[in-house]
């Protein structure tokens, strides 16, 4: 009877003790990962929400929430009629274009970086300096350069014999690919960096069998090089369209929107609604068409992956 009585409790101590390291070890993982998730509700999850419900409204932020006014869909009305609006939804479109073109020059620079230079360790800083400066700064310093007038690119084309060299940032024709040569400027580091990592988790045997074949190093890059760096080309498209619709610093330094609209794009427009126009509700209906076109962007992204990314 007594061998009977203690099996039944020496099989019972351990299951307790399994139970109890694992809600130990569950709860440690809420504490740890608590503050970052508490972060994300405060300032994501109900901002959201927030900003989704004043979509429907015609509300300042100075008046307080006791004057919030329900007006339905009158603000998705108003926004497609909104000439500013829709033009900077369109510049956003147009600078969609830096995206693939930065990603284009920052993969062949990876293969010359990889294969072809020396001490490419330098390079990689070189590159990635604009990234880790100050966009301020930076922005400064392009207008300096891209002066119409004294700025040195149009003093080296007047010494070409260019007689009318581009204005630039004061010309609504070029203002916005020269915003957009500086977004590749700036990102190009990021890119190069990640499709260096890429270039460098890929073989060295296919390239070997490859060279026994007598493939050219063309032949290389199109069969091995590209295919095998799909998944790396995924990532920075989806990241880089999502990056790329959230472009406020740049264009607010540089030009603020300007000249003409020509510069502006949605998020600034959003900002010079509801933070100098005072107009919340309107601000907030930008936000979720916005939020929807960026979600429907990489919705397509992820399901055309399938037919060209190879895992």
């Amino acid at each position: 009877m007594k061998t009977s009585v203690a099996l039944p409790q020496s099989r019972e101590i351990p299951v307790i003790r399994r139970n109890k390291r694992k809600w130990k070890e569950i709860w440690m993982g809420y504490l740890f990962t608590g503050p970052m998730l508490l972060g994300v509700i405060v300032f994501t999850l109900i901002p959201m929400i927030f900003s989704f419900v004043l979509s429907f409204t015609k509300w300042s932020f100075v008046t307080g929430f006791d004057r919030i006014r329900f007006n339905g869909l009158d603000n998705f009305r108003q926004l497609f009629q909104d000439d500013v609006f829709l033009k900077s939804l369109g510049n956003n479109f147009i600078m969609l274009l830096a995206v693939p073109v930065g990603m284009a020059i920052a993969l062949i620079l990876g293969v010359i970086i990889t294969n072809h230079v020396y001490a490419p360790g330098a390079f990689k800083v070189i590159y990635f300096m604009p990234q880790i400066s100050s966009v301020v700064a930076v922005a400064v310093v392009w207008q300096v350069l891209f002066h119409p007038s004294y700025g040195p690119v149009n003093g080296f084309l007047t010494a070409l014999g260019v007689d009318n060299p581009p204005k630039w940032l004061a010309d609504p024709s070029y203002a916005l690919p020269s915003v957009m040569l500086l977004m590749i400027w700036i990102d190009l580091g990021v890119s190069l960096i990640i499709y260096i990592a890429g270039i460098k988790n890929i073989p060295a045997d296919l390239y070997e069998a490859a060279t026994i074949d007598g493939a050219s190093k063309f032949a290389q890059f199109r069969s091995i090089t590209f295919p095998l760096l799909t998944p790396t080309t995924f990532f920075l498209l989806v990241t880089g369209i999502i990056g790329n619709f959230k472009s406020f610093a740049l264009v607010k330094v540089l030009t603020e929107g300007g000249p003409a609209n020509s510069t502006s794009v949605v998020v600034y427009d959003m900002y010079q609604t509801a933070f100098v126009d005072l107009q919340t509700g309107y601000a907030s209906s930008m936000v979720m068409i916005l939020f929807v076109i960026v979600l429907a962007i990489t919705g397509l992204q992820w399901l055309g992956q399938r037919y060209w990314v190879n895992y």
